[in-house]
Protein backbone atom coordinates (compact mmCIF):
# COMPACT_ATOMS: atom_id res chain seq x y z
CA UNK A 1 0.00 0.00 0.00
CA UNK A 2 1.07 3.54 -1.06
CA UNK A 3 2.58 6.38 1.68
CA UNK A 4 -0.62 8.01 0.46
CA UNK A 5 -3.30 5.19 1.00
CA UNK A 6 -1.64 4.80 4.75
CA UNK A 7 -3.25 7.88 5.59
CA UNK A 8 -6.41 7.08 4.89
CA UNK A 9 -8.01 6.30 7.70
CA UNK A 10 -11.74 3.95 8.51
CA UNK A 11 -12.96 7.86 9.67
CA UNK A 12 -12.59 9.12 5.97
CA UNK A 13 -13.87 6.04 4.24
CA UNK A 14 -17.17 6.29 6.44
CA UNK A 15 -17.32 10.29 5.61
CA UNK A 16 -16.79 9.42 2.05
CA UNK A 17 -19.91 7.25 1.62
CA UNK A 18 -21.98 8.70 4.08
CA UNK A 19 -22.37 6.12 7.18
CA UNK A 20 -20.63 5.60 10.60
CA UNK A 21 -17.68 3.73 11.28
CA UNK A 22 -19.17 0.78 12.44
CA UNK A 23 -20.93 0.70 9.18
CA UNK A 24 -17.76 0.35 7.50
CA UNK A 25 -16.69 -2.35 9.69
CA UNK A 26 -19.85 -4.49 9.13
CA UNK A 27 -19.42 -4.03 5.60
CA UNK A 28 -15.88 -5.41 5.27
CA UNK A 29 -16.36 -8.11 8.07
CA UNK A 30 -19.25 -9.05 6.09
CA UNK A 31 -21.41 -8.77 9.05
CA UNK A 32 -25.59 -8.15 9.19
CA UNK A 33 -26.70 -4.06 9.83
CA UNK A 34 -25.76 -2.81 6.22
CA UNK A 35 -28.19 -3.10 2.98
CA UNK A 36 -26.17 -4.21 0.34
CA UNK A 37 -26.60 -1.02 -1.42
CA UNK A 38 -25.07 0.54 1.64
CA UNK A 39 -22.33 -1.94 1.95
CA UNK A 40 -21.61 -1.12 -2.21
CA UNK A 41 -21.26 2.27 -1.49
CA UNK A 42 -18.77 1.96 1.03
CA UNK A 43 -16.56 -0.30 -0.72
CA UNK A 44 -17.09 2.08 -3.92
CA UNK A 45 -15.88 4.86 -1.36
CA UNK A 46 -12.80 2.75 -0.14
CA UNK A 47 -11.82 2.26 -3.59
CA UNK A 48 -11.98 5.69 -4.43
CA UNK A 49 -9.56 6.40 -1.56
CA UNK A 50 -7.05 3.58 -2.01
CA UNK A 51 -8.30 2.33 1.63
CA UNK A 52 -8.28 -1.12 2.85
CA UNK A 53 -8.57 -2.15 6.27
CA UNK A 54 -5.55 -3.02 8.35
CA UNK A 55 -7.43 -5.96 10.01
CA UNK A 56 -6.90 -7.53 6.80
CA UNK A 57 -3.41 -8.13 7.07
CA UNK A 58 -3.26 -8.81 10.30
CA UNK A 59 -5.81 -11.50 10.14
CA UNK A 60 -3.64 -12.52 7.16
CA UNK A 61 -0.64 -12.48 8.94
CA UNK A 62 -2.16 -14.79 12.16
CA UNK A 63 -3.81 -17.45 10.15
CA UNK A 64 -2.40 -20.09 7.42
CA UNK A 65 -2.80 -19.24 3.78
CA UNK A 66 -5.20 -21.37 2.75
CA UNK A 67 -5.98 -19.83 -0.93
CA UNK A 68 -4.27 -18.07 -3.42
CA UNK A 69 -5.73 -16.47 -6.88
CA UNK A 70 -5.31 -17.17 -10.35
CA UNK A 71 -6.94 -14.87 -12.96
CA UNK A 72 -6.89 -15.24 -16.63
CA UNK A 73 -7.92 -13.81 -19.74
CA UNK A 74 -8.39 -16.24 -22.15
CA UNK A 75 -11.10 -17.89 -23.52
CA UNK A 76 -12.43 -21.47 -21.40
CA UNK A 77 -12.20 -23.40 -24.72
CA UNK A 78 -8.40 -22.42 -25.82
CA UNK A 79 -7.60 -22.65 -21.82
CA UNK A 80 -8.32 -26.57 -21.87
CA UNK A 81 -6.15 -27.24 -25.11
CA UNK A 82 -3.08 -25.14 -24.50
CA UNK A 83 -0.50 -27.59 -22.81
CA UNK A 84 1.49 -24.76 -21.35
CA UNK A 85 -1.56 -23.54 -18.95
CA UNK A 86 -2.38 -26.97 -17.89
CA UNK A 87 1.69 -27.64 -17.40
CA UNK A 88 2.32 -24.11 -15.42
CA UNK A 89 -0.87 -24.57 -13.35
CA UNK A 90 0.03 -28.21 -12.61
CA UNK A 91 3.26 -26.33 -11.11
CA UNK A 92 1.55 -23.86 -9.11
CA UNK A 93 -0.18 -26.62 -7.23
CA UNK A 94 2.45 -29.43 -6.23
CA UNK A 95 3.65 -26.06 -4.21
CA UNK A 96 -0.04 -25.33 -3.13
CA UNK A 97 -0.31 -29.03 -1.76
CA UNK A 98 3.05 -28.76 0.58
CA UNK A 99 1.17 -26.15 2.18
CA UNK A 100 -2.45 -27.19 2.34
CA UNK A 101 -3.14 -24.26 0.28
CA UNK A 102 -5.97 -24.18 -2.53
CA UNK A 103 -5.71 -22.46 -5.96
CA UNK A 104 -9.13 -20.06 -7.02
CA UNK A 105 -8.59 -20.12 -10.71
CA UNK A 106 -10.86 -17.57 -12.53
CA UNK A 107 -11.36 -16.92 -16.58
CA UNK A 108 -12.06 -13.17 -17.38
CA UNK A 109 -12.97 -11.63 -20.27
CA UNK A 110 -10.71 -8.13 -20.36
CA UNK A 111 -8.30 -6.55 -17.49
CA UNK A 112 -10.85 -4.71 -16.12
CA UNK A 113 -12.61 -7.20 -14.82
CA UNK A 114 -9.61 -8.96 -13.12
CA UNK A 115 -8.97 -5.62 -11.88
CA UNK A 116 -12.40 -5.74 -10.05
CA UNK A 117 -11.67 -9.68 -9.27
CA UNK A 118 -8.93 -8.80 -7.85
CA UNK A 119 -9.84 -6.19 -5.65
CA UNK A 120 -12.69 -8.46 -4.37
CA UNK A 121 -11.03 -11.17 -3.39
CA UNK A 122 -8.05 -9.04 -1.37
CA UNK A 123 -10.77 -7.22 0.28
CA UNK A 124 -12.89 -9.69 1.21
CA UNK A 125 -10.27 -12.12 2.15
CA UNK A 126 -11.36 -14.80 -0.40
CA UNK A 127 -7.16 -14.88 -1.03
CA UNK A 128 -3.56 -14.04 0.52
CA UNK A 129 -2.35 -13.60 -2.74
CA UNK A 130 -2.49 -13.77 -6.26
CA UNK A 131 -0.20 -15.46 -9.16
CA UNK A 132 -0.53 -12.09 -12.27
CA UNK A 133 0.04 -13.45 -15.61
CA UNK A 134 -0.08 -11.98 -19.70
CA UNK A 135 1.20 -8.39 -19.09
CA UNK A 136 0.74 -5.86 -21.63
CA UNK A 137 2.98 -2.72 -22.41
CA UNK A 138 1.65 -0.30 -19.78
CA UNK A 139 -0.11 -2.79 -17.72
CA UNK A 140 -3.63 -1.20 -16.50
CA UNK A 141 -3.69 -3.50 -13.64
CA UNK A 142 -0.40 -2.40 -11.86
CA UNK A 143 -1.48 1.14 -10.73
CA UNK A 144 -4.78 -0.26 -8.71
CA UNK A 145 -3.03 -3.66 -7.65
CA UNK A 146 -0.48 -2.09 -6.07
CA UNK A 147 -2.06 0.65 -4.00
CA UNK A 148 -4.34 -1.98 -3.12
CA UNK A 149 -1.35 -3.52 -1.45
CA UNK A 150 -2.05 -6.71 -2.84
CA UNK A 151 0.67 -9.36 -2.39
CA UNK A 152 1.68 -10.57 -6.09
CA UNK A 153 4.19 -12.87 -8.03
CA UNK A 154 4.30 -11.57 -11.58
CA UNK A 155 4.80 -13.74 -14.52
CA UNK A 156 6.36 -11.46 -17.05
CA UNK A 157 9.79 -9.44 -17.95
CA UNK A 158 10.60 -6.77 -14.81
CA UNK A 159 10.20 -4.07 -18.11
CA UNK A 160 6.52 -5.11 -17.75
CA UNK A 161 5.63 -5.63 -14.64
CA UNK A 162 5.65 -2.68 -12.69
CA UNK A 163 7.57 -3.17 -9.43
CA UNK A 164 6.15 -6.41 -8.54
CA UNK A 165 8.26 -9.36 -7.86
CA UNK A 166 8.65 -10.96 -11.20
CA UNK A 167 9.49 -14.55 -12.40
CA UNK A 168 10.05 -15.19 -16.30
CA UNK A 169 11.55 -16.64 -18.91
CA UNK A 170 14.40 -15.59 -21.46
CA UNK A 171 12.33 -15.49 -24.63
CA UNK A 172 14.73 -12.84 -26.56
CA UNK A 173 18.00 -15.33 -25.67
CA UNK A 174 15.38 -18.38 -26.97
CA UNK A 175 14.03 -16.64 -29.71
CA UNK A 176 17.67 -15.95 -31.18
CA UNK A 177 18.71 -19.41 -30.56
CA UNK A 178 15.57 -20.61 -32.78
CA UNK A 179 17.14 -18.54 -35.55
CA UNK A 180 20.40 -19.10 -35.83
CA UNK A 181 20.01 -22.46 -35.34
CA UNK A 182 17.57 -22.55 -38.82
CA UNK A 183 19.93 -20.17 -40.53
CA UNK A 184 23.02 -22.59 -38.97
CA UNK A 185 21.12 -25.29 -41.32
CA UNK A 186 21.14 -23.11 -44.67
CA UNK A 187 17.53 -21.70 -44.11
CA UNK A 188 17.54 -17.72 -45.59
CA UNK A 189 13.69 -17.46 -45.25
CA UNK A 190 12.40 -17.97 -42.19
CA UNK A 191 9.16 -16.97 -41.05
CA UNK A 192 7.93 -16.35 -37.34
CA UNK A 193 3.97 -17.16 -36.13
CA UNK A 194 3.52 -15.58 -33.06
CA UNK A 195 1.00 -14.59 -30.43
CA UNK A 196 -1.49 -11.18 -30.02
CA UNK A 197 1.54 -7.72 -29.85
CA UNK A 198 -0.66 -6.23 -27.07
CA UNK A 199 0.96 -9.33 -24.79
CA UNK A 200 4.32 -8.15 -23.76
CA UNK A 201 6.11 -11.70 -24.19
CA UNK A 202 4.65 -11.76 -27.86
CA UNK A 203 6.47 -8.42 -28.67
CA UNK A 204 9.89 -9.38 -27.05
CA UNK A 205 10.11 -12.37 -29.22
CA UNK A 206 8.53 -10.55 -32.23
CA UNK A 207 11.59 -7.92 -31.51
CA UNK A 208 14.08 -10.52 -30.81
CA UNK A 209 13.39 -12.80 -33.87
CA UNK A 210 13.39 -9.47 -36.32
CA UNK A 211 16.47 -8.05 -34.62
CA UNK A 212 18.67 -11.36 -35.13
CA UNK A 213 17.02 -11.62 -38.80
CA UNK A 214 19.05 -7.91 -39.88
CA UNK A 215 21.65 -9.65 -37.41
CA UNK A 216 22.26 -12.74 -39.79
CA UNK A 217 21.68 -10.29 -43.18
CA UNK A 218 18.23 -12.14 -43.55
CA UNK A 219 16.23 -8.64 -43.41
CA UNK A 220 13.71 -8.56 -40.75
CA UNK A 221 11.95 -11.53 -41.08
CA UNK A 222 8.35 -12.35 -41.46
CA UNK A 223 6.11 -12.39 -38.86
CA UNK A 224 2.64 -13.11 -38.50
CA UNK A 225 1.08 -11.97 -36.03
CA UNK A 226 -2.06 -14.09 -34.87
CA UNK A 227 -3.95 -16.16 -31.85
CA UNK A 228 -3.02 -19.29 -29.76
CA UNK A 229 -5.26 -21.39 -31.17
CA UNK A 230 -4.66 -24.10 -33.23
CA UNK A 231 -7.04 -22.49 -35.74
CA UNK A 232 -5.14 -19.29 -35.72
CA UNK A 233 -2.33 -21.39 -36.32
CA UNK A 234 -3.40 -23.30 -39.57
CA UNK A 235 -4.68 -19.96 -40.79
CA UNK A 236 -1.03 -17.89 -40.53
CA UNK A 237 0.75 -21.52 -41.88
CA UNK A 238 -1.81 -21.74 -45.01
CA UNK A 239 -1.49 -18.02 -45.99
CA UNK A 240 2.69 -18.15 -45.54
CA UNK A 241 2.46 -21.02 -47.36
CA UNK A 242 0.41 -19.19 -50.30
CA UNK A 243 2.34 -16.26 -50.22
CA UNK A 244 4.79 -15.67 -53.51
CA UNK A 245 8.11 -15.58 -51.07
CA UNK A 246 7.18 -19.24 -49.30
CA UNK A 247 9.36 -19.85 -46.16
CA UNK A 248 11.92 -22.48 -45.61
CA UNK A 249 11.27 -22.47 -41.77
CA UNK A 250 8.54 -21.49 -39.49
CA UNK A 251 8.92 -20.84 -35.78
CA UNK A 252 5.83 -20.90 -33.70
CA UNK A 253 5.17 -19.43 -29.90
CA UNK A 254 3.52 -22.46 -28.77
CA UNK A 255 3.14 -25.90 -29.49
CA UNK A 256 -0.65 -25.99 -30.11
CA UNK A 257 0.30 -23.45 -33.31
CA UNK A 258 3.11 -25.95 -34.64
CA UNK A 259 0.81 -29.30 -34.96
CA UNK A 260 -1.71 -27.25 -36.57
CA UNK A 261 0.70 -26.23 -38.76
CA UNK A 262 2.11 -29.44 -39.38
CA UNK A 263 -1.03 -30.72 -40.26
CA UNK A 264 -1.39 -27.57 -43.06
CA UNK A 265 1.62 -28.26 -44.42
CA UNK A 266 0.46 -32.10 -44.94
CA UNK A 267 -2.62 -31.10 -46.33
CA UNK A 268 -0.66 -28.86 -48.94
CA UNK A 269 1.66 -31.37 -50.05
CA UNK A 270 4.41 -29.63 -48.56
CA UNK A 271 7.03 -32.24 -47.09
CA UNK A 272 8.51 -31.66 -43.70
CA UNK A 273 11.48 -31.43 -43.21
CA UNK A 274 12.26 -31.90 -46.76
CA UNK A 275 11.00 -28.45 -47.91
CA UNK A 276 9.44 -26.89 -44.61
CA UNK A 277 11.14 -26.99 -41.05
CA UNK A 278 8.80 -26.09 -38.51
CA UNK A 279 9.84 -25.32 -34.85
CA UNK A 280 7.73 -25.03 -31.84
CA UNK A 281 7.30 -23.70 -28.86
CA UNK A 282 6.79 -25.09 -24.61
CA UNK A 283 7.92 -28.54 -25.94
CA UNK A 284 4.84 -30.21 -24.15
CA UNK A 285 4.03 -34.06 -25.28
CA UNK A 286 2.26 -32.59 -28.52
CA UNK A 287 5.65 -32.51 -29.83
CA UNK A 288 6.89 -36.21 -29.30
CA UNK A 289 3.11 -37.23 -30.85
CA UNK A 290 3.02 -35.81 -34.42
CA UNK A 291 4.95 -37.57 -37.42
CA UNK A 292 7.55 -36.07 -38.30
CA UNK A 293 8.10 -35.42 -34.25
CA UNK A 294 8.36 -31.40 -33.86
CA UNK A 295 11.55 -29.70 -32.59
CA UNK A 296 11.00 -27.26 -30.13
CA UNK A 297 12.24 -24.67 -27.60
CA UNK A 298 12.00 -26.52 -25.04
CA UNK A 299 11.75 -25.21 -21.17
CA UNK A 300 10.11 -26.80 -17.80
CA UNK A 301 6.89 -25.16 -17.55
CA UNK A 302 5.89 -27.57 -14.47
CA UNK A 303 8.48 -26.13 -12.41
CA UNK A 304 8.22 -22.64 -13.55
CA UNK A 305 4.71 -22.86 -12.02
CA UNK A 306 6.53 -24.18 -9.10
CA UNK A 307 9.10 -21.30 -8.72
CA UNK A 308 5.81 -18.89 -9.44
CA UNK A 309 4.63 -20.46 -6.54
CA UNK A 310 7.36 -20.62 -3.64
CA UNK A 311 8.06 -16.47 -4.95
CA UNK A 312 4.20 -15.88 -3.78
CA UNK A 313 4.65 -17.75 -0.77
CA UNK A 314 7.73 -15.55 0.17
CA UNK A 315 5.58 -12.29 -1.10
CA UNK A 316 3.00 -13.63 1.58
CA UNK A 317 5.34 -14.13 4.09
CA UNK A 318 7.06 -10.56 3.41
CA UNK A 319 10.34 -12.19 2.87
CA UNK A 320 12.82 -9.67 0.59
CA UNK A 321 12.17 -11.24 -2.71
CA UNK A 322 14.32 -10.85 -6.21
CA UNK A 323 12.90 -10.93 -9.37
CA UNK A 324 14.44 -13.65 -11.50
CA UNK A 325 14.31 -15.43 -14.58
CA UNK A 326 14.31 -19.37 -14.72
CA UNK A 327 16.11 -21.48 -17.48
CA UNK A 328 15.98 -20.27 -20.65
CA UNK A 329 14.10 -22.25 -23.00
CA UNK A 330 16.62 -24.57 -24.87
CA UNK A 331 16.54 -25.68 -28.29
CA UNK A 332 15.49 -30.03 -28.67
CA UNK A 333 16.35 -30.92 -32.59
CA UNK A 334 13.87 -33.20 -33.46
CA UNK A 335 12.44 -34.62 -37.21
CA UNK A 336 10.52 -31.55 -38.40
CA UNK A 337 13.78 -29.33 -38.83
CA UNK A 338 16.50 -30.22 -41.24
CA UNK A 339 18.31 -28.13 -44.27
CA UNK A 340 16.54 -26.61 -47.26
CA UNK A 341 16.70 -28.67 -50.29
CA UNK A 342 18.89 -27.05 -52.57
Amino acid sequence: MSASSERITIRDVAAAAGVSKGAVSLAFNHKPGVSDATRERIFAAARQLGWAPNSSARSLSRQAVDTVGLAICRPARLLGLEPFYMEFISGIESVLAEHNCSLLLRLVGSLEEEIRLQETWWRERQTAGSVLVDFRRDDPRIAPLRELGLPAVAVGHPSLTGGFASVWTDDATAVTEAVRYLAALGHRRIAHVGGPAGLGHSAIRVTAFERTMKELGLGGGLHVETGFSGEDGARATRSLLLSADRPTAIVYDNDLMAVAGLGVAAEMGVPVPDELSLLAWDDSQLCRLTHPTLSAMSHDVHAFGAQVARVLFDVIAGRDVASHPVATPSLVPRASTAPPRT
